[in-house]
């Protein structure tokens, strides 16, 4: 394995606490293309539409290596829901037109950037059949697998029966995390006191949720074995999302024993099982019902618990990474000359 790091310098925008696009980027290009030539590699894999991304297109373009390319985001999701946010002072049919034709124009440009790939891989269904009908092009499913021995219900260390609902994710617009709030407001409403939330992460609605929320514990971000100890002191993971392609954090809540209640939309849906590893909720209504049912349900609670560890413990780094080469050799199966859609049949 080679590893080269790159630096971003000054004249670069901030997508999110870790992530800047760095506009003056090219200047390394030619560092890695020298690199990458001296590695001599089969296939080059880029991860998004980022200042790295496309770097490693003009690499590949320039030495004529087959490109895989991976959906991880749901770009112009998040642009539009956070260009909601910020136009708060627009009145609601210039907000709602701008959001739209945002969401529109972010969208087709981060398609017309992956149908520059050989080979797409994508993290749930519905965006392997959307994606492969608007670029012509193969796409592979793209799993993710998790670390059953880090994430284990071993860890909780807490036991005061206080029932917790917990979060774990970027505290931003596109999370759906003000929805926090109007759980918060059910419970209290049904007389409902002994809960806490437990919230772990930061972002631009912490200050948002502080305020508002009674009953929560803000911990910021958390990693490795406090991470671990989190998930396994949480009750039920709430998660109101619904702009998440695949929802790790789900799949980390579930190998700690933590059931899941996510929304029909988006790709966390597909890592729970409902009504047996948690609840896929239908509305706002029946996602804050799935949460009331399971807090007064202590023998429902047990069982879903079980099943969501059992569940998780499935989903192997192993299986993950023999899908990934399928997808790799497919990739070099592909004639640079030839569309892909001419060669490969797309998993469906």
């Amino acid at each position: 394995m080679e590893i080269l790091e790159l630096d971003r310098g000054p004249v670069s925008l901030p997508l999110d606490p870790h992530l800047r696009f760095d506009l003056l980027f090219p200047r390394h290009y030619h560092n890695v293309l020298s690199v990458v030539r001296e590695f001599r590699p089969d296939v080059v894999h880029i991860t998004g539409p980022g200042d790295v991304g496309i770097t490693g297109a003009r690499v590949a373009y320039e030495l004529g290596l087959p490109l895989v390319a991976s959906w991880h985001t749901n770009l112009h999701e998040f642009a539009a829901r956070r260009l909601w946010k910020f136009a708060s002072l627009l009145p609601e049919a210039p907000r709602q037109g701008l959001t739209y034709f945002t969401q529109k124009y972010v969208l087709e440009a981060c398609l017309r950037f992956y149908g520059i790939a050989q080979v797409i891989l994508a993290p749930n269904q519905e965006q392997i059949q959307s994606i492969g009908a608007s670029t012509g092009k193969p796409v592979f499913p793209m799993q993710r697998g998790v670390d059953a021995h880090l994430f284990s219900p071993v860890k909780r260390d807490v036991s005061d029966r206080i029932f917790r609902l917990g979060y774990v994710g970027r505290l931003r617009p596109e999370k759906n995390v003000r929805f926090l709030a109007e759980i918060e407001d059910s419970l209290r409403r049904d007389g409902i006191g002994n809960y806490r939330f437990l919230i772990v992460g930061d972002g631009s609605e912490r200050a948002w949720l502080e305020r508002r929320l009674r009953q929560a514990d803000f911990t910021g971000e958390l990693f490795g074995e406090a991470l671990a100890r989190a998930y396994a002191n949480m009750d039920l993971f709430v998660f109101p999302s619904e702009t998440d392609t695949y929802g790790n954090v789900v799949m980390e809540a579930m190998a700690s024993g933590t059931p899941a209640i996510v929304t029909s939309k988006g790709g966390p849906k597909f890592q729970v099982q409902n009504g047996v590893s948690g609840f896929v909720a239908t509305s706002e209504q029946d996602f804050i019902v799935r949460i009331k049912q399971t807090m007064s349900a202590p023998q429902l609670h047990r069982s879903l618990r079980i099943a969501s560890r059992l569940a998780a413990c499935r989903k192997s780094w192993e299986s993950v990474l023999e899908d990934l080469h399928e997808a790799y050799q497919a990739c070099m199966w592909q004639p640079a000359s030839q569309t892909a859609s001419a060669v490969l049949t797309p998993i469906t």
